[in-house]
């Protein structure tokens, strides 16, 4: 078996977990964007073996078609019953080289679409790409229903072709990792400056314009205009939009509650600290990250699309606002604030829902059982 991604993050993050399941009924092989090939032996998985290919994010013509050139002679060289891919780069070249080379089982999971907040001839062409990926699978699945349905709408796969496992999101959420810690909100929020119990809205992820971040930048503003003060503004990640300079000047007026943190390899102990968890995106395939959040009993606010009405059980487990609608998110924003009883109640809830419905243990082991599967399938063809 082999497994496409575009970068080490993406099978640290989100593969991690299954390959260590499968390493131990299949011949694994990922096939990464990497400058350590000994990465994933350094995770304790040795028989695992790492092919480093130049994969990257961004659109580049040559160096896509020298890439795919690569990749398609990875292929004919291994001989690979399954190919396995997800990003939409990495799915995109996975699935030609696989069925240029024959491979006989080709899965590509879709988990969210560039081209979704997209308009004009970059939309055409992100969204063919889509549905070009999804011609050469021969099996799709989808990290979240109401994506399923999205795809399904917009006529980029049939509904028979393409399905959620387990509840859905790639990879679930730890619960050992991912639960509340007093400690660690203690610790954090000395570190930050910040106060007794002042409540600390948290986002978490990369920093660029379609996860919404100057929107919640703006909400805070305007929170801070009407007088609230009782808040303080976490942001943890890369700025790989180059927007913390401008949410620093949207929130002049309150620069003493926001702060910033560049990376962590411990999201966990950010989401201890918090009390709302913020995820005001455009388009999402699942909010993995809302889910980690919810384990740790962190209510979350998000905006409402496709894959986070997946994520969040509006009204229970948090709240769902339009997105892009600045004056909705500061409303649900000041409700939360305003009541810490329902942060508690909806906190509670959230964790128990990630508890039964999205394990990591439950969502690998559907991830194995679907692998497992094809390979009988296959063998089966074979007889």
């Amino acid at each position: 078996m082999a497994i496409v991604a575009t970068s080490e993050m993406t099978i640290k993050a989100f593969l991690r977990e299954h390959i260590d399941a499968l390493r131990r009924r299949h011949a694994v092989t990922v096939i990464v964007n990497t400058g350590e090939p000994g990465f994933l032996a350094a995770l304790g998985m040795p028989d695992v073996r790492v092919i480093p290919v130049n994969i990257a994010r961004q659109i580049s013509p040559w160096k896509d078609l020298s890439v795919l050139s690569e990749l398609v002679r990875i292929m004919f060289r291994e001989r690979f019953d399954i190919v396995f891919s997800v990003t939409p780069k990495g799915g995109l070249l996975g699935m030609l080289s696989g069925f240029v080379a024959r491979v006989p089982v080709r899965i590509h999971m879709f988990t969210g679409q560039v081209w979704a907040t997209r308009s004009g001839m970059a939309r055409r062409i992100l969204k063919a790409a889509d549905r070009l990926i999804a011609r050469l699978a021969t099996r799709l699945l989808v990290d979240s229903e109401s994506q399923r349905l999205f795809l399904v709408e917009e006529k980029v796969v049939a509904s028979a072709r393409c399905r959620v496992l387990a509840e859905g999101s790639i990879c679930g959420v730890d619960t050992e990792r991912f639960r509340p810690d007093a400690g660690a909100r203690e610790m954090i929020r000395r570190e930050l400056g910040i106060a007794g119990e002042v409540p600390v809205v948290l986002f978490l992820g990369r920093l660029n314009r379609d996860k919404g971040v100057l929107d919640l930048a703006q909400a805070m503003a305007d929170l801070s205009a009407a007088g609230r003060d009782d808040w303080h503004l976490l942001v943890v990640g890369p700025d790989e939009g180059g927007l913390r300079a401008r949410m620093k000047e949207i929130c002049a007026m309150a620069a003493e509650r926001l702060h910033f943190v560049d990376y962590t390899d411990q999201p966990q102990k950010y989401m201890a600290a918090a009390d709302i968890f913020c995820l005001p995106s455009y388009r999402e395939g699942f909010g993995s990250v809302v889910i980690e959040a919810a384990a740790v009993g962190v209510p979350a606010l998000a905006s409402r699309i496709y894959g986070l009405t997946d994520a969040v059980d509006d009204g229970r487990t948090g709240l769902l606002f339009a997105a892009a609608d600045v004056p909705d998110l500061a409303r649900n924003l000041s409700r939360m604030l305003d009541d810490p009883a329902l942060r508690q109640v909806m906190g509670e809830n959230a964790r128990q829902r990630a508890q039964t419905l999205f394990s990591s243990k439950a969502v690998t082991a559907a991830f194995v059982a679907y692998i497992d599967a094809c390979r009988q399938e296959r063998e089966a063809s074979r007889v």
